[in-house]
């Protein structure tokens, strides 16, 4: 009850869509999720919230420890479906069906990290001319997408943080991502969209979640 009566004022005073309980508790279930998968056992149920029956896009993301290397990623873009069920996927899909990497093994669990992307509904970026639109991108805030025919690639707004890149770059990478040339996000025809994320990753394998702050990290590094 006292959770429920936060939540409404809380998130309208920090403009938030999760509280950190929230995202605490989506990277458990997502280690739950990884962890009964790998095994191949049944995941234990967990009590959710309403907000978790939403529509929401969600990205789960493994990273080795010590290392921090990426070990699988997948997720939805956009709110298709509840966010129990994106979120149990999107678990499933990074340590068993990314086709960069093979399945995540049994005595791997104890050396991997988990972290959770909860998606704002991706926004078009539209500009009269397409060299402006670096301008309309922030990074360590955005997420971006780019699409061009056939071709769709996605980043994450921890991504270009992470990296060191400025605005610009993120475009490129953004468009290497989708298979076509760097400077595709300035071709007729190429549709750019952005994103924010509230991310909450794991101290250390198992350990406690916390908040990252994308502002303060690309801060750190300007």
């Amino acid at each position: 009850m006292e959770v429920f009566l936060i939540r409404p004022t809380y998130l309208r005073a920090t403009g938030k869509m999760f509280l950190d309980t929230d995202g605490e508790l989506a990277v458990r279930i997502a280690r739950e999720t990884v962890e009964s998968h790998v095994s191949r056992a049944k995941p234990p149920a967990t009590k959710v919230p309403d907000t978790f029956d939403e529509k929401y896009g969600v990205f789960v993301t493994l990273t080795t420890h010590p290392g921090d290397e990426l070990r699988g990623c997948i997720g939805y873009p956009e709110p298709l479906v509840p966010l129990i069920e994106a979120l149990r996927d999107s678990a499933i899909g990074a340590c068993a069906r990314d086709p960069r990497f093979r399945p995540v093994r049994p005595e791997e669990l104890a050396h991997i990290k988990i972290e959770v992307s909860l998606l704002t509904p991706p926004q078009e970026i539209t500009v009269i001319k397409a060299a402006d639109m670096p301008s309309d991108v922030r990074v360590g805030t955005d997420g971006l997408i780019v699409q061009k025919a056939w071709a769709r690639g996605l980043l994450l707004p921890q991504v270009p943080v992470e990296w060191g890149w400025d605005a610009e770059e993120f475009l490129s990478q953004t468009c290497v991502k989708a298979g076509l040339m760097p400077d595709a996000w300035l071709e007729k025809g190429t549709k750019v969209f952005k994103f924010q994320a509230e991310v909450f990753s794991e101290d250390e394998p198992g350990g406690r979640a916390r908040r990252r702050d994308l502002s303060e990290e690309h801060g750190c590094r300007d």
